[in-house]
């Protein structure tokens, strides 16, 4: 998926008022989401992925532990400034969800697989529990 296209659909779902808006809350995701994939999904991942963001999925900050989605929308809404969790869940859908149409769904299901338990949701993918 092309960088234009991409940011058009996070920003059409995420229903920002601009671009910027929709590439501040797609880099967060992004790199958060990075910390929790590892190998051969996270490169996969990475090759259907805008080269900016495929770079930031690549290079992301080490997380200690996985954090449960609820722990992913307070890391989310921490590093957006001014979000709350209930916008950074709203930021996390979009982003999530555009990134779930580039993996596909054989690759979404992988990814999954990764991650805890609720991710689904964040996905829009509730058929994947």
């Amino acid at each position: 998926m092309r960088w234009q296209a991409f940011l058009d659909h996070v920003r059409e779902r995420g229903e920002y008022g601009t671009a910027q808006e929709a590439e501040r809350a797609a880099r967060t995701v992004v790199a958060l989401l990075g910390a929790h994939l590892v190998g051969e999904v996270r490169a996969e991942l990475a090759a259907r992925l805008p080269e900016t963001f495929a770079l930031i999925l690549l290079n992301p900050l080490q997380a200690a532990e996985p954090l449960s989605p609820e722990r992913f929308l307070r890391a989310t809404a921490a590093w957006i400034e001014g979000a709350t969790e209930r916008t950074a869940a709203w930021d996390v859908s979009a982003v999530l969800s555009v990134t779930a149409d580039a993996a596909g769904e054989e690759l979404t299901r992988r990814i999954l697989l990764q991650l805890p338990p609720g991710y689904d949701l964040l996905f829009g993918c509730p058929e994947h529990t």
